[in-house]
């Protein structure tokens, strides 16, 4: 009986030993909107902002890096949001900026009239390629409420990133200025 006691005792005192908490390394990442600030004070223009298509591939929780035509995905470094639905934020907000206007939101189903016109977005690359340029690749188009059909506008942007650049931060710093390279080039082809 005694035996049984003591051997327990050490089965209870290795197994908590053995089940310590383990620190969680994620970092959380988010897009920001980087246009200047300033007051939003227009109406116009009213844009309803549609929620990004994603190919499969970078519709996930984890950051995703392009090498010699494979694809990394980090185990540490997460999107603190839907990858589709931060892009979509983003812009919204980099043409909220750009044209003061209060009336440019992020929409997850178009089914008013309050705005003229929505953006569709769709992404078939946004990640850094081997020679450290992250490249935002893929169509838009920006659809009036009324009136008819317009065609899609294709968009390739590069941004180059330092080479010693490795770190998600520098990543996700030139993420956030290629989205205001597209809402700019958004707003100039209007």
């Amino acid at each position: 009986m005694r035996t049984s006691a003591i051997l327990l005792a050490l089965l209870l005192l290795c197994g908590c030993g053995l089940l310590s908490p383990v620190k969680d390394q994620a970092v959380h990442h988010l897009l920001e909107p980087v246009a200047p600030d300033r007051p939003l004070t227009a109406a116009a223009p009213a844009i309803a902002v549609s929620r990004a298509a994603l190919p499969d591939y970078l519709d996930c929780e984890q950051l995703v890096t392009r090498r010699d035509g494979v694809l990394v995905v980090s185990d540490f470094d997460l999107w603190a949001e839907p990858f589709d639905v931060a892009i979509s934020r983003v812009v919204a907000g980099n043409l909220s900026r750009l044209t003061g206007s209060t009336n440019i939101l992020p929409v997850e189903r178009f089914t008013t009239l309050e705005y003229t016109d929505l953006l569709e977005l769709r992404i078939t690359q946004f990640e850094p390629d081997a020679t450290h340029t992250l490249m935002l690749q893929g169509t838009w188009k920006l659809q009036p409420v009324t009136g008819k059909e317009v065609g899609s506008h294709f968009f390739r942007i590069a941004v180059p990133m330092p080479s010693n650049s490795s770190t998600a931060k520098e990543r996700v710093s030139a993420m956030n200025q290629a989205i205001l390279r597209l809402a700019r080039d958004i707003l100039a082809a209007r």
